[in-house]
């Protein structure tokens, strides 16, 4: 255990080297951050003073190894547009982003494994295949699409009238396709509860719920065709294993087979998929967010792009690319509890 850490440690920082690094060589092509923080009156000698004070004319050799010795001891600079440190701005952003990749992460575990394990035990009912179809074509369809469709239907309310309204099959078809919306499309809502430091969260009311619930349906629409097929996938070749076929001729019943024996060792790479994802959820937000107007540090980030807030944006990358690193460490110690076969070092035991 010890080695493994101090492995994943040397290699955490070798990462976070490399993000720093490369967000402080693109960071030329944002743009000028004084053009957002001074006026058009400002003089050229005022602009010159500002930028010596900020550090803006020293060479990148020099800002990254000023920012590197900061970063050492928890410094990441100060966003020019709020003028506060940038840990600060994103600790009141992060934990709205958070929340939602936890909703959309139960969405994920709830769905993805009844429906993956049922299309791989009956893969030829119908039920099956359509759970498939519609997994085919959620994969094909982006967030963003997805986010619209679904304030266009539930927050703003559709009215069907596609079939004869002179039917009786008409009118109930077109009655229920039809939707009156009004699930909230925009913010968090006003109802939060304050958990602790700067985090307020919306698990707890009525209101805070109903706004969880576009966001993270369509946060959840990009990976939950990606795990209900990655679950059938495997437990499709799980059950042609020759430890199920003697599972099976020792008279077991099809429940133990399936659930005890079966989707345990299906769950191996679902979890290695899982821990990356996570980090990339993450990413997504920003299209859900925008969407959304969502104020999570996805939202943060394009407004610190528009600003040319440098500070914040490496500040940003630093953090997204942490968040990858601890899920990492943590797939890899889910490892052992999942099968006790595999040793943190990758070896069998």
């Amino acid at each position: 255990m010890l080695a493994f850490l101090v492995q994943r440690i040397s290699q955490a920082v070798l990462v976070m080297f490399v993000i720093s690094v490369i967000a402080f060589a693109i960071q030329d092509g944002l743009g000028d951050p004084l053009q957002e923080m001074v006026g058009m009156s400002v003089s050229m000698e005022e602009r010159e003073a500002l930028r010596d004070e900020l550090g803006l004319n020293d060479s990148m050799v020099i800002q990254y190894l000023r920012f590197a010795g900061n970063a050492i001891q928890g410094d990441l600079g100060n966003s020019y547009f709020y003028g506060k440190p940038t840990l600060e701005v994103i600790s009141e952003h992060l934990p709205a982003t958070l929340e939602l990749v936890i909703g959309s992460s139960l969405i994920i575990m709830l769905l993805s494994v009844p429906i993956g394990v049922y299309a791989a035990i009956r893969p030829r009912a119908l039920l099956a295949k359509f759970f498939m179809g519609v997994s085919t074509v959620g994969i094909s369809i982006p967030v963003f699409l997805t986010a619209i469709v679904l304030i266009q239907i539930y927050s703003i309310g559709v009215t069907v009238a596609w079939f004869p309204v002179d039917t009786g099959w008409g009118q109930w078809l077109n009655g229920a396709l039809s939707t009156e919306g009004g699930l909230p499309s925009y913010g968090r809502g006003e109802d939060l509860t304050h958990l602790f430091g700067t985090w307020y969260s919306g698990f707890f009311s009525k209101n805070g719920l109903l706004h969880l619930v576009l966001p993270c349906v369509s946060l959840a629409s990009i990976m939950l065709p990606l795990f209900i097929r990655l679950i059938r996938a495997e437990m499709m070749e799980v059950l042609q294993s020759d430890y199920i076929r003697y599972a099976r001729a020792k008279g077991l019943s099809s429940v133990r087979i399936n659930f005890l024996h079966a989707l345990k060792n299906t769950m191996l790479p679902v979890i290695t998929v899982g821990g990356v994802q996570i980090g990339v959820m993450v990413a997504y937000t920003i299209l859900t967010e925008t969407v959304f107007q969502w104020p999570g540090v996805g939202l943060m980030f394009l407004e610190a792009i528009t600003r040319s807030d440098i500070p914040l944006i490496v500040a940003y990358l630093m953090v997204v690319g942490l968040i990858f690193v601890i899920t990492n460490t943590l797939v890899d110690l889910v490892y052992g509890l999942v099968n006790p076969t595999v040793k943190l070092t990758g070896k069998k035991a």
